[in-house]
Formats: C-alpha cells, sequence, structure tokens
C-alpha cells in the first residue's frame, strides 16, 4: 500500500472526470459533497435488471459498475464555479487486467485469488491523495501483489503524466 499526493489536482480531474485514462476500473463507491452531499454505492442493483439480463455477462459482466458508465454523473455532480468541500471514489481495476499485473513479478499468487486491486482517491478541501489497496479471497502470506500493484499505479500515473508526490 502506498500513498501518493497528486501535485496538479485540476490536471488528474481533469483525466479523471471527462478523459478516458480512469475508464479500465470499476466504481465500489463514491462520495461527493458540494451543496449536499451525495453517496453511490457502484454495486449494481439486483431489481432493476430482468432474471435474463442479471446473468447476461454482455449485459452485467462486473459487481461494480464501470467507472466509464458512472463518470458523466459524478461529473455532473463536481461541476460548477466551486470546488467541492470533499470527495471520495473508491475504484477497482477490472478484473481482466489482474494476471497481467500478477504476471510481473515473482509470485505464486493466481487472478482468482485476487478479489481486487483498489484504487482510492481523496480530496479534503485541500489535498488529493491516492491510495492502493489490495483484496484477496483470503488471508496470503506472499506480499508480492501489493508491491506489483503498487508499481503498477506508479507507472498508470507517469504514462499519462499526472505529477504526484509519494507520502
Amino acid at each position: 500500500m502506498i500513498a501518493l499526493k497528486i501535485t496538479n489536482i485540476k490536471q488528474f480531474m481533469s483525466k479523471l472526470l471527462t478523459g478516458e485514462d480512469f475508464d479500465a476500473f470499476l466504481l465500489e463507491e463514491a462520495s461527493i459533497s458540494t451543496y449536499n452531499t451525495f453517496t453511490i454505492d457502484g454495486r449494481q442493483n439486483r431489481e432493476f435488471y430482468t432474471s435474463e439480463e442479471w446473468d447476461d455477462k454482455e449485459i452485467r459482466p462486473y459487481e461494480f459498475t464501470p467507472w466509464k458508465t458512472i463518470r458523466p454523473v459524478c461529473f455532473d455532480l463536481i461541476k460548477g464555479k466551486r470546488t467541492p468541500t470533499a470527495f471520495h471514489f473508491v475504484l477497482h481495476l477490472i478484473p481482466d487486467h489482474t494476471a497481467a499485473i500478477l504476471k510481473k513479478g515473482d509470485t505464486t499468487v493466481t487472478a482468482d485469488q485476487v478479489k481486487a486491486f483498489v484504487l482510492n482517491i481523496k480530496y479534503d478541501g485541500a489535498a488529493l491523495t491516492l491510495i492502493t489497496g489490495t483484496a484477496f479471497h483470503t488471508f496470503l502470506m506472499d506480499k508480492t501483489p501489493d508491491a506489483l500493484w503498487d508499481h503498477a499505479v506508479r507507472q498508470f500515473l507517469e504514462k499519462r503524466q499526472i505529477d504526484y508526490e509519494e507520502l
């Protein structure tokens, strides 16, 4: 787990909310505080879908909503002349990418043992911080996946020219 402070908040927010840079993520949850506090549960709502749609992996491939689907809603809540007082997003890397990250290191951990590679994005009114995390289906002694995810996040930011400082 690492904590990174984003040094150019405006640039980061543009990439997060108007670009496709974060479209490889799913939204677990969001909280956006402006004139109200809006909370979004990223879990897909079973009651909204028919039984056929719920079971169709083409329509609903993931437990959580893809960021690219919910991004415009979050953008609408944040945009305006006034900066939000706070927000927090919990994003999961789309599971299809887990094996590729694990391949980059010397680990016996398999993709089916990793529940999620997580990216927490938190703004407190002054600073914007990213915190990485890894969730497993069971306890594992091998911490290599954590280090691989931390490295992947740094590479992700550098490739997109997003400036940060390690905390």
